[in-house]
């Protein structure tokens, strides 16, 4: 029979899996609020964009055109363009979690970030998780991100090269390729990952602006879901 795990449990584990988000979240939310922190912003605000935004590409831009004396509405604007593949991710995830407590879905929905998503599709694909378990993982590298920018906002001025700090940013890139290789644990997930970032960088390279990755989803997604439908008929 098999035992029953308690809500402190099941936070304590969802966090465990979090801990690679985390080491990649440090550093790359110290170099944003180092960053923040050159350009003159407060470490208030530096804080405060963290607990309310939690979306590091977003945050790194907001800070350049901040810098640059962007007026609000572009920088809305760039932001929601930005994180646009949260549409396609959200909708991704719904599915594993139609038990979960409505109240908890925004909560969830406002920390789900690229890192989250892909841990949380690999352990919901694996077994049914609870909705404590999700918050354990999503709660903990929020915490990461926004103790990283904090860190970062009060000791940036010891930086006085902004490359330097830029030099974090391949945290984040190790990051994602762990955890792309832990997700292809099939021939089919292999392919699919090969053919996205082979039309990402297709559309990078012929489309302007920043709609590479949202159409290299919908494409791969999209032959995903034919390939499903031929197999099956």
């Amino acid at each position: 029979m098999k035992k029953l795990l308690s809500p402190t449990q099941l936070l304590l584990a969802g966090a465990k899996k979090s801990i690679p988000i985390v080491l990649g979240y440090l550093p790359l939310g110290f170099a944003y609020g180092a960053l923040a922190s050159i350009a003159g912003i407060s470490l208030s605000l530096i804080v405060t964009m963290s607990l309310v935004v939690f979306a590091g590409s977003a945050q790194f831009i907001s800070v350049g055109m901040l810098a640059a004396g962007a007026g609000t509405f572009s920088i809305v604007a760039t932001v929601f363009l930005v994180n646009l593949r949260h549409l396609l991710m959200s909708a991704s995830l719904a599915t594993y979690i139609p038990r979960f407590p409505r109240r908890l879905l925004p909560l969830l929905a406002f920390w789900l970030t690229d890192e989250n998503y892909a841990v949380a599709c690999c352990e919901l694909r694996e077994s049914e998780k609870n909705h404590l378990y999700m918050l354990g993982l999503f709660g903990t590298s929020y915490c990461g991100w926004v103790a990283g920018s904090a860190l970062g906002g009060m000791f940036g001025g010891f930086f006085t090269s902004p490359s330097a700090l830029m030099s974090m940013e391949y945290a984040l890139y190790a990051m994602f390729i762990f955890l792309l290789v832990i997700q292809c644990t099939e021939r089919k997930l292999l392919f699919a990952a090969c053919v996205s970032g082979a039309l990402s960088l297709f559309f990078y390279l012929t489309i302007p602006g920043s709609w590479y990755i949202m159409l290299a989803a919908v494409c791969t997604a999209t032959m995903g879901v034919l390939a499903e439908k031929w197999k099956s008929s």
